[in-house]
């Protein structure tokens, strides 16, 4: 995650807060789970959640951090969609939802994919941990080391197919930062896996892929189903309408009429009730700042990526922005480096503050100009 996002994350998922001010206009839903959250996709933003940072079991969306490795692996040429791998005794003793792969046959990576996502295989899970790390003990080592670059700060995997252990726990911020890194970092691979309807794999019946809402709203392209006995029924959420992209999870409903239509539900919240407000376009400059002891004497500031806000329907025009340069600033300075901050108010009340980027490289001026601008620093 690049520093922009890193620190616009920080910046939306402390904007949580906010909403309450603006209580009149939006009230969220309260939905029949024991957590949930709902992310505006382009923003990184938080619409709504109910215990967010609650740490319980994920079932099988533990699956979205076996598929991240796998498709890392794919990226990298550690593996290839044309491989075949063994499979072992213990992938195939493996119980739960299972692709039905046979102890000593070699399955296409391709197929392990499709295996694992649409028909959520325990057994397709295991293979392709096997494959990446050697083992299913060794591949949860990485999960757990991928987690914490990508900020999953209450996650701890034990396996890599969300079967039950007491230690095998994560939150609903947590599994929403994991399905938003997938289809930011891989939006091919989620494009041509997550979306898929069924798979029939060997020659024997067609399974249907868990997530109902594929079947029920064309918006919706993913993400991932999961269930036990002590998690309950679960679902990441993913739907599209227009441009606009919304992600929710939902954890812990009684069952899976209910993991669908509560997820619908949320959903459907988000587009009714928030507008998603293009404020700034990718690159263009926001403003200039000034550089001290530079080749120039100022930069221009932005937004790498399209900045984008979701707020409370047709409010967007009275949002307010005041961009704020960090002073001194001093050369050299890099694209995408933080050099100032866009803070916002909407209705006269604190909306939020934004990190801005520089949207060029500043170098070193000459020796005479960083001696000018020295003596001008001291009396500024």
């Amino acid at each position: 995650m690049n520093v922009f996002w890193k620190h616009l994350a920080v910046s939306f998922f402390a904007l949580f807060a906010v909403f309450g001010a603006h209580a009149q206009q939006v009230v969220a839903p309260t939905l029949a789970a024991k957590s949930w959250i709902l992310m505006e996709y382009a923003s990184g933003q938080f619409l709504t959640a109910e215990k967010p940072d609650e740490r319980l079991e994920p079932a099988s969306l533990t699956k979205l951090m076996t598929a991240y490795l796998t498709f890392s692996a794919l990226r990298q040429k550690t593996l290839a969609l044309e491989q075949s791998v063994p499979v072992s005794e213990k992938a195939w003793r493996t119980g739960g939802s299972k692709m039905f792969i046979r102890v000593g046959h070699m399955v296409l990576v391709e197929d392990l994919i499709k295996g694992m996502i649409v028909q959520s295989g325990n057994d397709a899970s295991v293979a392709l941990a096997e494959a990446l790390a050697g083992s299913e003990e060794a591949f949860a080592l990485q999960m757990n080391k991928e987690a914490a670059r990508l900020g999953m700060k209450q996650t701890h995997f034990k396996n890599a197919t969300g079967l039950p252990d007491p230690e095998h726990l994560t939150t609903a911020r947590d599994l929403v930062t994991l399905a938003f890194a997938l289809i930011r970092d891989f939006p091919e691979e989620y494009a041509r896996y997550y979306s898929l309807k069924e798979f029939r794999y060997n020659n024997m019946a067609p399974q249907r892929n868990r997530n109902r809402l594929l079947f029920v709203d064309p918006s919706v392209d993913g993400v991932k189903t999961g269930s036990t006995e002590a998690a309950g029924f679960c679902l990441i959420a993913s739907a599209k309408r227009g441009e606009r992209r919304l992600l929710s999870v939902v954890l812990g409903t009684a069952d899976e009429n209910a993991r669908a239509s509560e997820s619908l539900r949320l959903l459907n919240w988000g587009y009714q009730f928030f507008d998603a407000v293009k404020l700034y376009p990718a690159e263009q400059a926001a403003s200039e700042f000034k550089v001290w002891k530079g080749s120039q004497n100022k930069v221009k500031a932005g937004f790498l990526r399209d900045f984008v806000l979701a707020v409370p329907k047709a409010t967007g025009d009275q949002l307010k922005a005041e961009l704020i340069s960090r002073q001194p600033l001093i050369a050299p300075v890099k694209k995408g480096q933080v050099i100032g901050m866009l803070r916002l108010s909407l209705e006269g009340k604190a909306y939020g503050e934004y990190p801005v980027e520089a949207l060029e490289d500043v170098s070193r001026g000459n020796w005479f100009s960083r001696l000018i601008d020295t003596i001008r620093l001291w009396f500024a």
